[in-house]
């Protein structure tokens, strides 16, 4: 009974393949010193592909279904076996069972920063990344050239090549695209069309097929960030900067009252900034009364603004203001107030 058990075991009436993994790409079908048994069946599932080599040379390929091994269903391995009017006994051969199924998100990315040549910043380093699919489409030139004798053959062994050849093209999209650093992030798409065009005639070298590429994000260095968000504070700030300013201004008057003379200096700081004001201002309007009269030269011209007459209490109290502040010494306060009292009848 053993022997009989035994016996039976060298014929192999079934060849299939449960694959429970998500990332074999092919396997062969370990035959252990069995032999395929005439009129045995071979059942190939959906998203699958088998494929039949005979010493070497590729065979008869099988889709999705249950076939029955005959050479009515083998033309091509009954050709090198030589068989001419059908086999009856069993035969060896080589199975590789292929998934074609889509095997999806498989990163890509810039391990280190691509240089690229930009109108507004000169010249950038940039890193990028993103997903890609794939799918054997083309199972002989797949098991030639990328499996070879391998009796099992995953993503991962393949993913490092595809990595790399996508930065290799990508780095060459980005350089044809000519897409300024500011405009890169509303050109993802086409920069992925681009480089899933230029990666494609590789894939099929290799039975694959790239079935979906995208760019997920392109940064800049953060130097070039840190200028960008400055630049961008900036321009939201300019319509409300003389708000901004009075702000600062009246925020700061409690801790200089809190400092000796802090209050006289900073009110001098403050007539200076609110001075230097206007005299921009009354410099805007002299450029717009010059060019009224420039369109209508008949106009008189506007007589100049009056300078304010202060009284006595004001100079007086600008005076001390520079005594308190350490810019007059004593006997020029002394000389100045003789003569502020006289300029107003009081000497």
């Amino acid at each position: 009974m053993a022997l009989m058990d035994w016996g039976k075991a060298q014929f192999l009436d079934i060849i299939e393949w449960l694959d429970d993994s998500n990332d074999t790409m092919a396997w062969r079908f370990p035959f252990r010193e069995q032999e395929i048994q005439n009129g045995g069946k071979l059942v190939v599932r959906e998203s699958q592909e088998a494929v039949f080599v005979n010493e070497g040379q590729f065979a008869d390929a099988f889709g999705p279904g249950t076939h029955t091994l005959t050479t009515q269903n083998l033309p091509i391995l009954a050709t090198l076996k030589g068989w001419k009017y059908g086999f009856s006994s069993p035969f060896k051969s080589d199975v590789y069972f292929l998934n074609t199924k889509l095997f999806n998100d498989l990163g890509w990315g810039t391990p280190n920063p691509i240089m690229m040549r930009d109108a507004d910043f000169g010249m950038l380093r940039i890193r990028a990344f993103g997903i890609y699919s794939i799918r054997v489409v083309d199972s002989k030139s797949f098991l030639k050239n990328v499996v070879g004798t391998n009796g099992i053959f995953t993503v991962a062994d393949i993913q490092e090549q595809l990595r790399k050849s996508l930065l290799s093209r990508f780095t060459d999209a980005l350089g044809e695209a000519k897409i300024p650093a500011l405009d890169l992030a509303a050109h993802y798409d086409e920069l992925s069309d681009l480089l899933q065009k230029k990666m494609n005639p590789e894939f099929q070298t290799m039975g694959l097929e790239c079935s979906k590429l995208f760019i997920e994000n392109i940064s800049l260095p953060e130097e070039v960030e840190a200028m960008l968000d400055k630049r961008t504070s900036v321009g939201m700030m300019a319509p409300v900067m003389g708000a901004y300013t009075q702000m600062q201004v009246a925020d700061s008057i409690p801790l200089a009252a809190q400092n000796p003379g802090g209050m006289a200096g900073m009110g001098m700081g403050v007539g200076v900034g609110f001075g230097m004001g206007n005299m921009m201002a009354n410099q805007m309007g002299q450029a717009a009364q010059m060019g009224q009269g420039m369109m209508n030269p008949g106009a008189p011209a506007a007589p100049a603004p009056a300078a304010p007459v202060k009284t006595l209490k004001e100079e007086l109290t600008d005076l001390k203001d520079l005594f308190d502040s350490q810019l007059i010494t004593q006997a020029e306060f002394d000389t100045q107030r003789a003569a502020v009292m006289k300029k107003h009848g009081m000497a």
